[in-house]
């Protein structure tokens, strides 16, 4: 059995609390500043929980931590983390600034521990099949590809969880907006089929969402190579929906998430061929990761996002903010660090 420590207990800290507990191969402690947020877990999941982060990891009772605070205190509890030999799972994105992240992979590489970043899209079943048949080149090499998507944002948070417009999401130094908070997920994802993003033009803007003033919808164009991609996303919309597609000089590849299925239209073709997958808890993917996770401290093989694909699309969040406050295309390695760290936590 597993001794992880979850690292923030507020809607996706919860939540990675309740999936790990679900696997059944883990003891989990759930470890907040908010006194209100850990009676409320105690009671709900009889956890064990704390109120020192830094005490609980220097304690040797974990294995693993999971890290779900603002993303500026990601990479320096991973580090200490790392420093006393613990694995780590890293909530995305990676961090909100390049600082200490160059020094995070080398100290993985030199602990030897795990470090991934919990990009949940890579266990999807839904999205591994389609990319598998993309990445089996029956269609040919992707040309071009359109990423549509949109929710209700504040509608998919509990109803104990902490008001949106007073969390992170509120300010883009710690995480917020839709490029950090959303358009992340999708970005990480397709350069796991097209290969790391070499440039965006953004545009972008605060068009619905009350109590904030950072960016709830994304236009952007993106280079991966020679393919072309458009990204378009808000966080106000009503419907929850999502459509991904590929388009190849000999068919297309199209997956509706919102669906729960993905479908192959070759040329010539009269309609789609659809895939159904079968529909899931919403907990169901956030469950696998865990596991995957897991079987990765046990030493097994679990396809994760890895830190180095993590710095990219972490790349990819920060050329997009720059494009969007300059107006002009940005090359995602030479982006400059445009967001800056608040203080250590």
């Amino acid at each position: 059995m597993h001794s992880i420590l979850v690292i923030g207990a507020g809607s996706i800290g919860e939540r990675h609390l309740r999936c790990f507990l679900n696997t059944g191969r883990a003891r989990v402690t759930a470890c907040d500043t908010d006194p209100v947020l850990l009676q409320t877990i105690a009671k709900t999941y009889h956890a064990p929980v704390a109120t020192d982060w830094q005490q609980a990891i220097a304690s040797g009772q974990f294995g693993a931590v999971v890290v779900c605070t603002p993303a500026p205190f990601h990479v320096p509890m991973a580090t200490q983390a790392l420093q006393r030999g613990l694995d780590v799972l890293i909530e995305k994105p990676l961090s909100q600034s390049l600082a200490g992240v160059a020094d995070l992979i080398a100290l993985r590489d030199a602990t030897r521990r795990r470090a991934v970043v919990a990009y949940v899209l890579h266990v999807y079943p839904l999205l591994t099949q389609a990319r598998e048949f993309l990445q089996a080149g029956e269609l040919g090499p992707v040309l071009h590809a359109t990423c549509t998507s949109g929710q209700y944002f504040p509608g998919g948070r509990p109803a104990h969880a902490v008001p949106y417009a007073k969390t992170y999401y509120r300010d883009r130094r710690t995480g917020g907006g839709a490029i950090q908070d959303a358009l992340t997920h999708t970005a990480n994802w397709m350069e796991s089929v097209l290969g790391p993003t070499d440039s965006v033009l953004c545009d972008c803007a605060h068009q619905a969402l009350p109590e904030v003033t950072v960016e709830d919808t994304v236009n952007l164009s993106a280079r991966h190579g020679r393919v072309l991609v458009n990204y378009t996303l808000n966080q106000f919309q009503a419907p929850n929906e999502s459509t991904l597609q590929f388009n190849t000089a000999r068919g297309s590849v199209k997956i509706e998430l919102h669906h729960r299925r993905w479908g192959s239209f070759r040329l010539g073709d009269k309609d789609w061929t659809w895939h159904e997958v079968p529909a899931a808890d919403r907990d169901a993917p956030f469950q696998s990761q865990a596991n995957r996770f897991l079987d990765l401290i046990e030493g097994k093989s679990a396809p994760m996002c890895s830190l180095e694909a993590a710095l990219q699309t972490l790349r990819f969040n920060l050329s997009a903010i720059a494009s969007a406050e300059t107006g002009a295309r940005v090359h995602c390695a030479t982006v400059p660090d445009c967001l800056q760290n608040p203080p250590n936590p």
